[in-house]
């Protein structure tokens, strides 16, 4: 049983040590020791036999300390006809046999936790070198106590059975406010609890509204019940409370404590549920087993043509069928965002595989132009449609974007069309015409250098262009600049550069649809 320290960053407060161990197992012993020491320290060690079975949890044995000379009135000092005090006067201990159980829970290699109900106890919890802090669900809003508790270096658990919305949302804040290593848990002060007023629900309303908060779960439900505290850990809950008893002949046990054979099915379905839930912290690792399972029941490419080393394979180049075959490329890798190229000549009906193609990933390059057009339509406070499409042209290749291309949204393509085109800074877009469509420039931002049949001009914000068919236009922006284009029917074959080698790149366009 040992002290696992986290690092965790509670919202609104600075990250923090965390000395509130994982999968923390809390025993509650409160008044189960029965005023004598000798049974208290039987209990702590009975369940240190328990616990010494289940690896993988932490565990604490908890106490609740009250100074009743001065917690209870003197004018009711001897009332026994009220259950509480007359309980808690029955099972009053001495400081040095509370001492003596304390220096038992550490022995058998418990962590110490205690409850104080009133502040003198906080001092004694702190001198007796307890490990934990607990606050009770009846001292949630006990702000006296909280204040001292506050005061102090321990951790604190508080259980919320109760409480009201805005008083955890109050506890919370002071507690990180004052960058404390705190937790809450979960809790229903029904003794024992019925199966319908467990709200086990509850863990994820916590978990939900107070993020980096560590939830928990109390228990007091029927001992025998292992389902809940199963359920528990599957919602997110790692600290779990469980009130415990030893029965003799002299001591019975309540109706809410469990003895040891009931809690060690209770570990049993907690280590049960742990093992079934799994992983939180990352997106977990498939097996081999499972890849080849999955593999196999998907289709993989083949070409649907005779294809040349060096070609890249698009959509018409492939169909996919079953089966797969090791390596294969499938249906699953198959994206607009990933380019295949043939490695080497490949026959119609061949396989395309990892061995014979290279990948080219492009969809980081493309994310970043995204943003770069997202960037600068925001400076120019530009506002675009949600429908409009997105054009990215590279002319010579995405690699070489960043110097030759520009960005196209188009807005409406009817009779008339209206575009934005986006000239990040430093790119050039090649010399061009057009044979049928007369398109207007209007610049809304930023400078542009335009040539028009080699005539260059520049152009600012408000200048207005007017380009006819044929005319050879390219243009380029040192530092950005964004143009409404206004023309007449935009064709896609009705685009002419003066360079062939664009010509010849049949893959200069990528076209997004959804990218605001």
């Amino acid at each position: 049983m040992n002290v696992i320290r986290n690092e965790r960053e509670f919202e609104g407060a600075a990250a923090a040590q965390s000395r509130i161990p994982d999968r923390l197992v809390v025993f509650e012993m409160a008044n189960n020791h029965m005023g004598d020491t000798d049974h208290g320290v039987r209990v702590i060690e009975e369940f240190a036999k328990v616990a010494k079975d289940f690896e993988g949890f932490n565990f604490a044995f908890k106490m609740q300390y009250r100074q009743l000379d001065t917690f209870i009135h003197p004018d009711f000092q001897d009332r026994m006809d009220i259950k509480y005090i007359k309980r808690f006067s029955e099972t009053r201990l001495s400081r040095e046999n509370t001492k003596r159980i304390v220096d038992a829970i550490k022995s058998n290699g418990f962590l110490a936790m205690c409850t104080p109900f009133d502040d003198e106890s906080v001092e004694l919890v702190v001198d007796d070198g307890f490990d934990i802090l607990k606050i009770a669900s009846c001292s949630f809003t006990d702000w006296p106590l909280l204040e001292r508790a506050g005061q102090t270096s321990l951790p604190i658990i508080a259980s919320t059975a109760a409480a009201q919305l805005h008083d955890i949302d109050q506890i919370v804040a002071f507690m990180q406010n004052r960058h404390k290593d705190f937790a809450l848990m979960h809790c229903v002060a029904a003794y024992p609890t019925p199966d319908a007023d467990l709200e086990l629900n509850q863990i994820d309303f916590l978990k939900d509204r107070y993020p980096g908060v560590r939830i928990g779960y109390s228990t007091h439900e029927n001992p025998g019940e292992t389902m809940a505290v199963a359920m528990a850990i599957a919602k997110g809950a790692d600290i779990l409370e469980k009130h415990v008893a030893v029965p003799t002949d002299e001591y019975a046990i309540n109706a809410y404590s469990a003895t040891p054979d009931q809690v060690r099915a209770w570990l049993e379905s907690a280590q049960r549920a742990y093992t079934l839930a799994g992983q939180t912290e990352d997106r977990i690792e498939p097996t081999k087993d499972e890849l080849s399972a999955l593999t196999a029941l998907q289709r993989g490419a083949f070409v649907s043509r005779d294809v040349k080393a060096g070609e890249r394979l698009k959509d018409e180049d492939v169909f996919m069928a079953i089966p797969t075959q090791d390596g294969h490329v499938t249906a699953n890798n198959w994206s607009k965002y990933t380019h295949y190229y043939a490695a080497q000549d490949l026959k119609k009906g061949e396989p395309v595989l990892q061995s014979n193609t290279r990948a080219e990933n492009v969809r980081e390059k493309i994310y970043g132009i995204v943003q770069d057009v997202k960037s600068l339509l925001d400076t120019a406070r530009i506002v675009v449609p949600g429908e409009a499409a997105l054009e990215i042209s590279h002319h010579y290749g995405l690699e070489k974007f960043d110097d030759y291309g520009i960005t196209m949204i188009t807005v409406v393509n009817r009779e008339y069309c209206k575009k934005l085109i986006v000239v990040l800074p430093g790119q050039n877009h090649p010399e061009q015409y057009h044979n049928k469509k007369e398109e207007t420039f209007h610049v809304l931002h930023g400078e542009l250098r335009l040539v028009l049949d080699g005539k260059e001009r520049i152009c600012r914000p408000g200048d207005v262009i007017t380009v006819m068919p044929g005319v050879r236009h390219a243009f380029d922006s040192e530092n950005g600049s964004v143009i409404e284009e206004i023309s007449s029917t935009h064709f896609v074959d009705d685009s002419f550069y003066t360079d062939p080698k664009i010509a010849e790149n049949k893959d200069r366009k990528t076209f997004l649809s959804y990218w605001l």
